[in-house]
């Protein structure tokens, strides 16, 4: 069942987004060579403390820790580590919080240090990806319409979208209907409304869309080992177009 939200209960999402925006934002300047993500786990456990807000992660089936850190061909739900960050390396970050018994929930992926060409452009394709997404996300449009932006986008630059895992609707839930595929047919599936709260993230892979999760139950990489990326944003869509609650 997909949950339409009030403009108060928005606005009070957009609290809880803001606050993993921030956190997201600062998480930047710590992400060089020689760093590990378990200092970077610290960092945003400790910040969203100070902003009284609660992990959204930490516990959540049973994951360990506040941020999910995947470097390289992880593409996502890294478990942070002791292992040190070097140049050339890509790491997308995962983040999401409780606040005033709202979520909110957003990912970015950074280079470290100086990378290579090809993943630059995995890296803007999947950033422009989410945004191609983001423009569909209107009254009137269908679901399929974000996805196939999705995969449209992506697709026409080379690499490929992930099909294992998806995006999905947020609110007093971390995850919630409807569920967001990041690849499908525009002018198919469930028409959208002002209200819905949409976590739209691309998960985007160098070589194959092929993934497998690891013997910890949890990290996702690559079956070819190529990199992936990964990029997120908590949408509300409105009257007035898509309202991107997760920046700053």
């Amino acid at each position: 069942m997909i949950v339409l939200k009030s403009r108060r209960e928005i606005d009070r999402m957009k609290a809880a987004c803001t606050i993993v925006a921030e956190i997201l934002e600062g998480l930047r300047a710590f992400v060089l060579p020689g760093a590990t993500t378990y200092d970077l786990d610290a960092y945003a456990s400790s910040e969203a403390r100070k902003r009284n807000a609660r992990c959204a992660f930490r516990g959540y089936h049973n994951y360990p820790n506040s941020l999910c850190c995947s470097p390289n061909d992880q593409v996502v739900h890294g478990i942070p580590s002791k292992n040190v960050l070097n140049s050339g390396d890509i790491l997308s970050l995962d983040f999401g919080v409780v606040f005033d018994d709202f979520y909110g929930d957003a990912a970015v992926t950074l280079p470290v240090g100086e990378i290579s060409e090809t993943a630059k452009r995995l890296i803007a394709a999947t950033e422009g990806s989410l945004y191609a997404a983001i423009d569909m996300a209107v009254p009137g449009n269908r679901l399929g319409d974000i996805s196939s932006a999705v995969q449209t986008y992506v697709e026409s630059r080379g690499f490929s979208v992930v099909r294992d895992f998806v995006g999905h609707g947020i609110g007093k839930n971390l995850h919630e209907d409807p569920q967001i595929p990041n690849y499908g047919f525009s002018g198919k599936g469930v028409k959208l409304k002002p209200g819905m709260v949409l976590a739209i993230e691309p998960m985007i892979n160098e070589k194959s869309h092929e993934v497998k999760v690891l013997n910890d139950n949890w990290t996702v990489v690559t079956c070819d080992g190529g990199l992936s990326a990964h990029f997120e944003h908590t949408v509300a869509i409105t009257e007035d177009g898509p309202e991107i609650l997760t920046r700053i």
